[in-house]
């Protein structure tokens, strides 16, 4: 296990046949068929591996069920567990297509519309199927031979893979799919070319294919090479391999947010002094850097140093940056009060600020000096995705779609507790009269990001209403309450 203690991301994505059209999972009568242009909830697959035999894959859709071919090639996605017409091998192709084979009947799985089976005896057109990650485009990356993460190196002008843990925003990579290939964004918006070097514009030089071994990633170039770390700060570009080794082989894993905070005082809370936590900074490093690593069941967070150790409650309130293990007293509830929070400890006390900076959970009850600034430093480009899809422009209004399978990148900015949010053409977020969020506001209007959920976020209004996709899809910005509806992958 790596330094960041996360579990690769499963991976999800679509099938996309001979004819542009994506493997669907009906929700009547577990029937399948290939027939939407786009990549939805019903379209997305779940890869699972059999935990004897590597090579063996099970598919499974979004409710839950596996693909499975008889002896006859018809095929159905019914079976509720790993039984043995559900086992499949991937054949993959020189052009980074998949066949899917039987490992029972050794027939291979294709066709087009509702005429699906697995039935034909040799690879044809119709038996290859393209991969369309359904990820969330933002993930760290790390090396499976070097154990390091990959992180854009500024003075070099390259992606170097020597981290230890992901930290700052330079860690964040958005993997971006056109025709089949990826390319790698850094977070300042260049493209990792194969030769290493960083370039503004997409093209041949920054396109890859995307290939599975035994669970893992490896990109492949336009020359048939793949991605892997080079020298002492181990360069991503490609190296002479035209097969994939353990050096060409990546995971991707979730991005948590890293956060800076600031107290009544005015200074960020910092680990620099030694390991008790005090807000006495006025430089913001990585010593004052936080990430917060929220808990799926209690939603509450836990505060990791980026030395790798997490806040931890210690005799008499302290709050100490010593903890190397998840506890009960390194998990704090964090309330949102519009443009501040306050943070729980496993006391039932709130964190204050001391004259001399230092934090301490002692107080039963919010007042100013229980009151912190957050800021979300490492999503400086934000792509959100909701239960039905990705936010993206419309195309013909100024408002905002909330279900579309393609996403736009939106620039976030940071303003006294508030964000603004910023299209490409450098227009800002507002909400009209009528309740739509539009994407061609002139001046800024303030939003607030409340990190509510592992892995999601909910946007609220300055009148303090969430944002939510409705049900035709439109982004609007009149939520009362807290729903599915309003909360968005980030």
């Amino acid at each position: 296990m790596p330094a960041n203690g996360n579990r690769p991301l499963k991976l999800q994505f679509g099938l996309i046949n001979h004819e542009g059209r994506y493997l669907t999972a009906e929700a009547f009568g577990f029937k399948v068929n290939a027939s939407a242009p786009s990549l939805k909830k019903k379209q997305i697959w779940t890869l699972e591996q059999d935990s004897q035999d590597s090579q063996v894959v099970y598919l499974r859709s979004h409710l839950g069920r596996y693909l499975a071919s008889d002896k006859d090639g018809k095929v159905t996605c019914e079976a509720d567990g790993h039984n043995s017409d559900c086992r499949f091998l991937i054949v993959p192709q020189s052009d980074g297509r998949w066949a899917l084979q039987s490992e029972q009947h050794l027939r291979f799985f294709g066709g087009s519309q509702d005429y699906l089976s697995c039935f034909a005896q040799v690879i044809t057109d119709a038996e290859l199927w393209a991969v369309h990650l359904a990820l969330h485009p933002q993930a760290n990356l790390l090396s499976v031979a070097r154990k390091r993460y990959a992180h854009l190196s500024m003075e070099d002008g390259e992606i170097a893979v020597d981290l230890n843990i992901p930290w700052g925003v330079g860690a964040l990579l958005t993997l971006t799919y056109l025709d089949g290939k990826y390319a790698l964004k850094t977070c300042d918006s260049r493209f990792l070319g194969s030769d290493g070097k960083l370039l503004t514009e997409s093209g041949r030089a920054t396109a890859y294919t995307l290939e599975l071994k035994c669970g893992k990633l490896a990109f492949k170039d336009c020359e048939g090479k793949y991605l892997s770390p080079m020298g002492p700060t181990g360069t991503l570009r490609s190296g002479r391999c035209s097969k994939p080794g353990k050096d060409e082989l990546f995971d991707l894993e979730e991005s948590h947010p890293q956060v800076v905070l600031t107290a009544a005082n005015g200074r960020y809370v910092s680990i620099r002094q030694g390991v008790s936590l005090a807000a006495n900074q006025e430089d913001e490093t990585d010593m004052e850097t936080f990430q917060m690593e929220i808990d799926k069941e209690t939603r509450k967070s836990a505060f990791r140093t980026s030395q790798g150790n997490y806040w931890a409650l210690v005799s008499h309130g302290g709050i100490q940056s010593t903890a190397t293990e998840l506890s009960a007293n390194t998990m704090f509830a964090v309330e949102w009060l519009g443009h501040k929070v306050a943070l729980k400890a496993n006391n039932g006390k709130y964190i204050c600020t001391k004259k001399n900076g230092q934090l301490v959970a002692v107080c039963d009850s919010i007042g100013k000096d229980e009151q912190f600034t957050l800021k979300l430093i490492n999503r400086p480009m934000l792509i959100l995705r909701g239960e039905n899809g990705f936010i993206c422009h419309h195309k013909n209004s100024n408002t905002l779609d909330a279900s579309r399978s393609v996403y736009d990148n939106f620039s976030l900015q940071f303003s006294n507790g508030a964000y603004h949010i910023q299209g490409v053409d450098g227009r800002f977020w507002y909400v009209n009269s009528a309740g739509l969020v539009c994407s061609d506001g002139e001046a800024p209007e303030d939003f607030t990001l409340e990190l509510l959920e592992h892995g999601r976020l909910a946007i609220r209004t300055k009148n303090g209403k969430y944002l939510r996709g409705d049900q035709g899809g439109t982004l609007k910005g009149d939520g009362l309450s807290l729903s599915s509806s309003a909360l968005w992958e980030y």
